[in-house]
């Protein structure tokens, strides 16, 4: 079976928008996976089909409504009762590539993409959603972020990428960033190759690579680097400490 995407949204014309070329463009075609957008506006009752409306308590902004989007996460679990539902905001938790590629290898997602201020908080109490952010941005809604969040897993579908370690020696696929890539020429504007991806010698190629990718690891995300050596160096104050080697 594919992999099946739901995307509850209220721009369903936004999918698969840039998913419809490349690679996940191709695998689309090919049935690799379906992209099935939900307009979440249906499940509104009244005539001007609303689904919004003022924040409790007061405050700028509009929030979704929790009984429109229960009617629509259970038409979406009624359509696919095996895929798991997915809160795309900034409130949830930080995505990783390791969540990415169990719900590659797994049956699809769906996805309900929040617009306006947010979600009515009791929905989330009221059904089984996983509350997922991609980052520490805020958007102007869910849809870009259901755009990211898809393409990471489809890149990791069967048959898609070319290659099939393609999908294994990238960034945090081991919990470090990826080593420096070079090509051709061999000197660009007085800037050589490194000489060991020169040589052909392949056990040393593989060590420089591995320590490139723990040195840029180190210094550009000391935060994965704490992970990956499985060590907490946080002062109190919240500042961190020289890691010792």
């Amino acid at each position: 079976m594919s992999f099946a995407a739901q995307i509850l949204t209220l721009y369903p014309e936004m999918f698969p928008g840039p998913l419809g070329v490349s690679l996940a463009g191709r695998a689309l075609a090919d049935g690799r996976w379906s992209c099935a957008p939900i307009q979440m506006r249906d499940f509104a009752t009244d005539k001007h089909r609303t689904v919004d409306d003022t924040p409790a308590g007061g405050g700028a902004g509009m929030v979704l409504r929790a009984d429109i989007l229960a009617r629509a996460v259970d038409h979406a679990l009624e359509q696919r009762p095996d895929l798991p539902v997915i809160a795309m905001t900034p409130r949830g938790a930080p995505i990783t590539q390791a969540r990415i590629r169990a719900l590659a290898d797994g049956p699809g997602a769906t996805i309900l993409c929040g617009r306006f201020e947010g979600f009515d908080e009791r929905i989330f109490d009221a059904r089984p959603i996983e509350q997922v952010s991609m980052g520490d941005i805020i958007l102007s809604g869910g849809e870009m972020g259901a755009l990211m969040l898809l393409d990471a897993c489809v890149r990791l579908l069967p048959g898609v990428m070319g290659a099939a370690s393609s999908g294994v020696e990238e960034s945090f696929e081991t919990g470090l960033l990826e080593y420096p890539h070079y090509t051709r020429p061999v000197e660009w504007e007085g800037r050589t190759i490194p000489q060991v991806l020169r040589s052909g010698d392949h056990a040393k190629i593989a060590a420089w690579r591995k320590q490139q990718a723990e040195v840029d690891t180190r210094s550009r995300r000391p935060d994965l680097w704490e992970r990956h050596i499985g060590v907490r160096v946080q002062s109190p104050s919240g500042a961190q400490r020289d890691l010792k080697d």
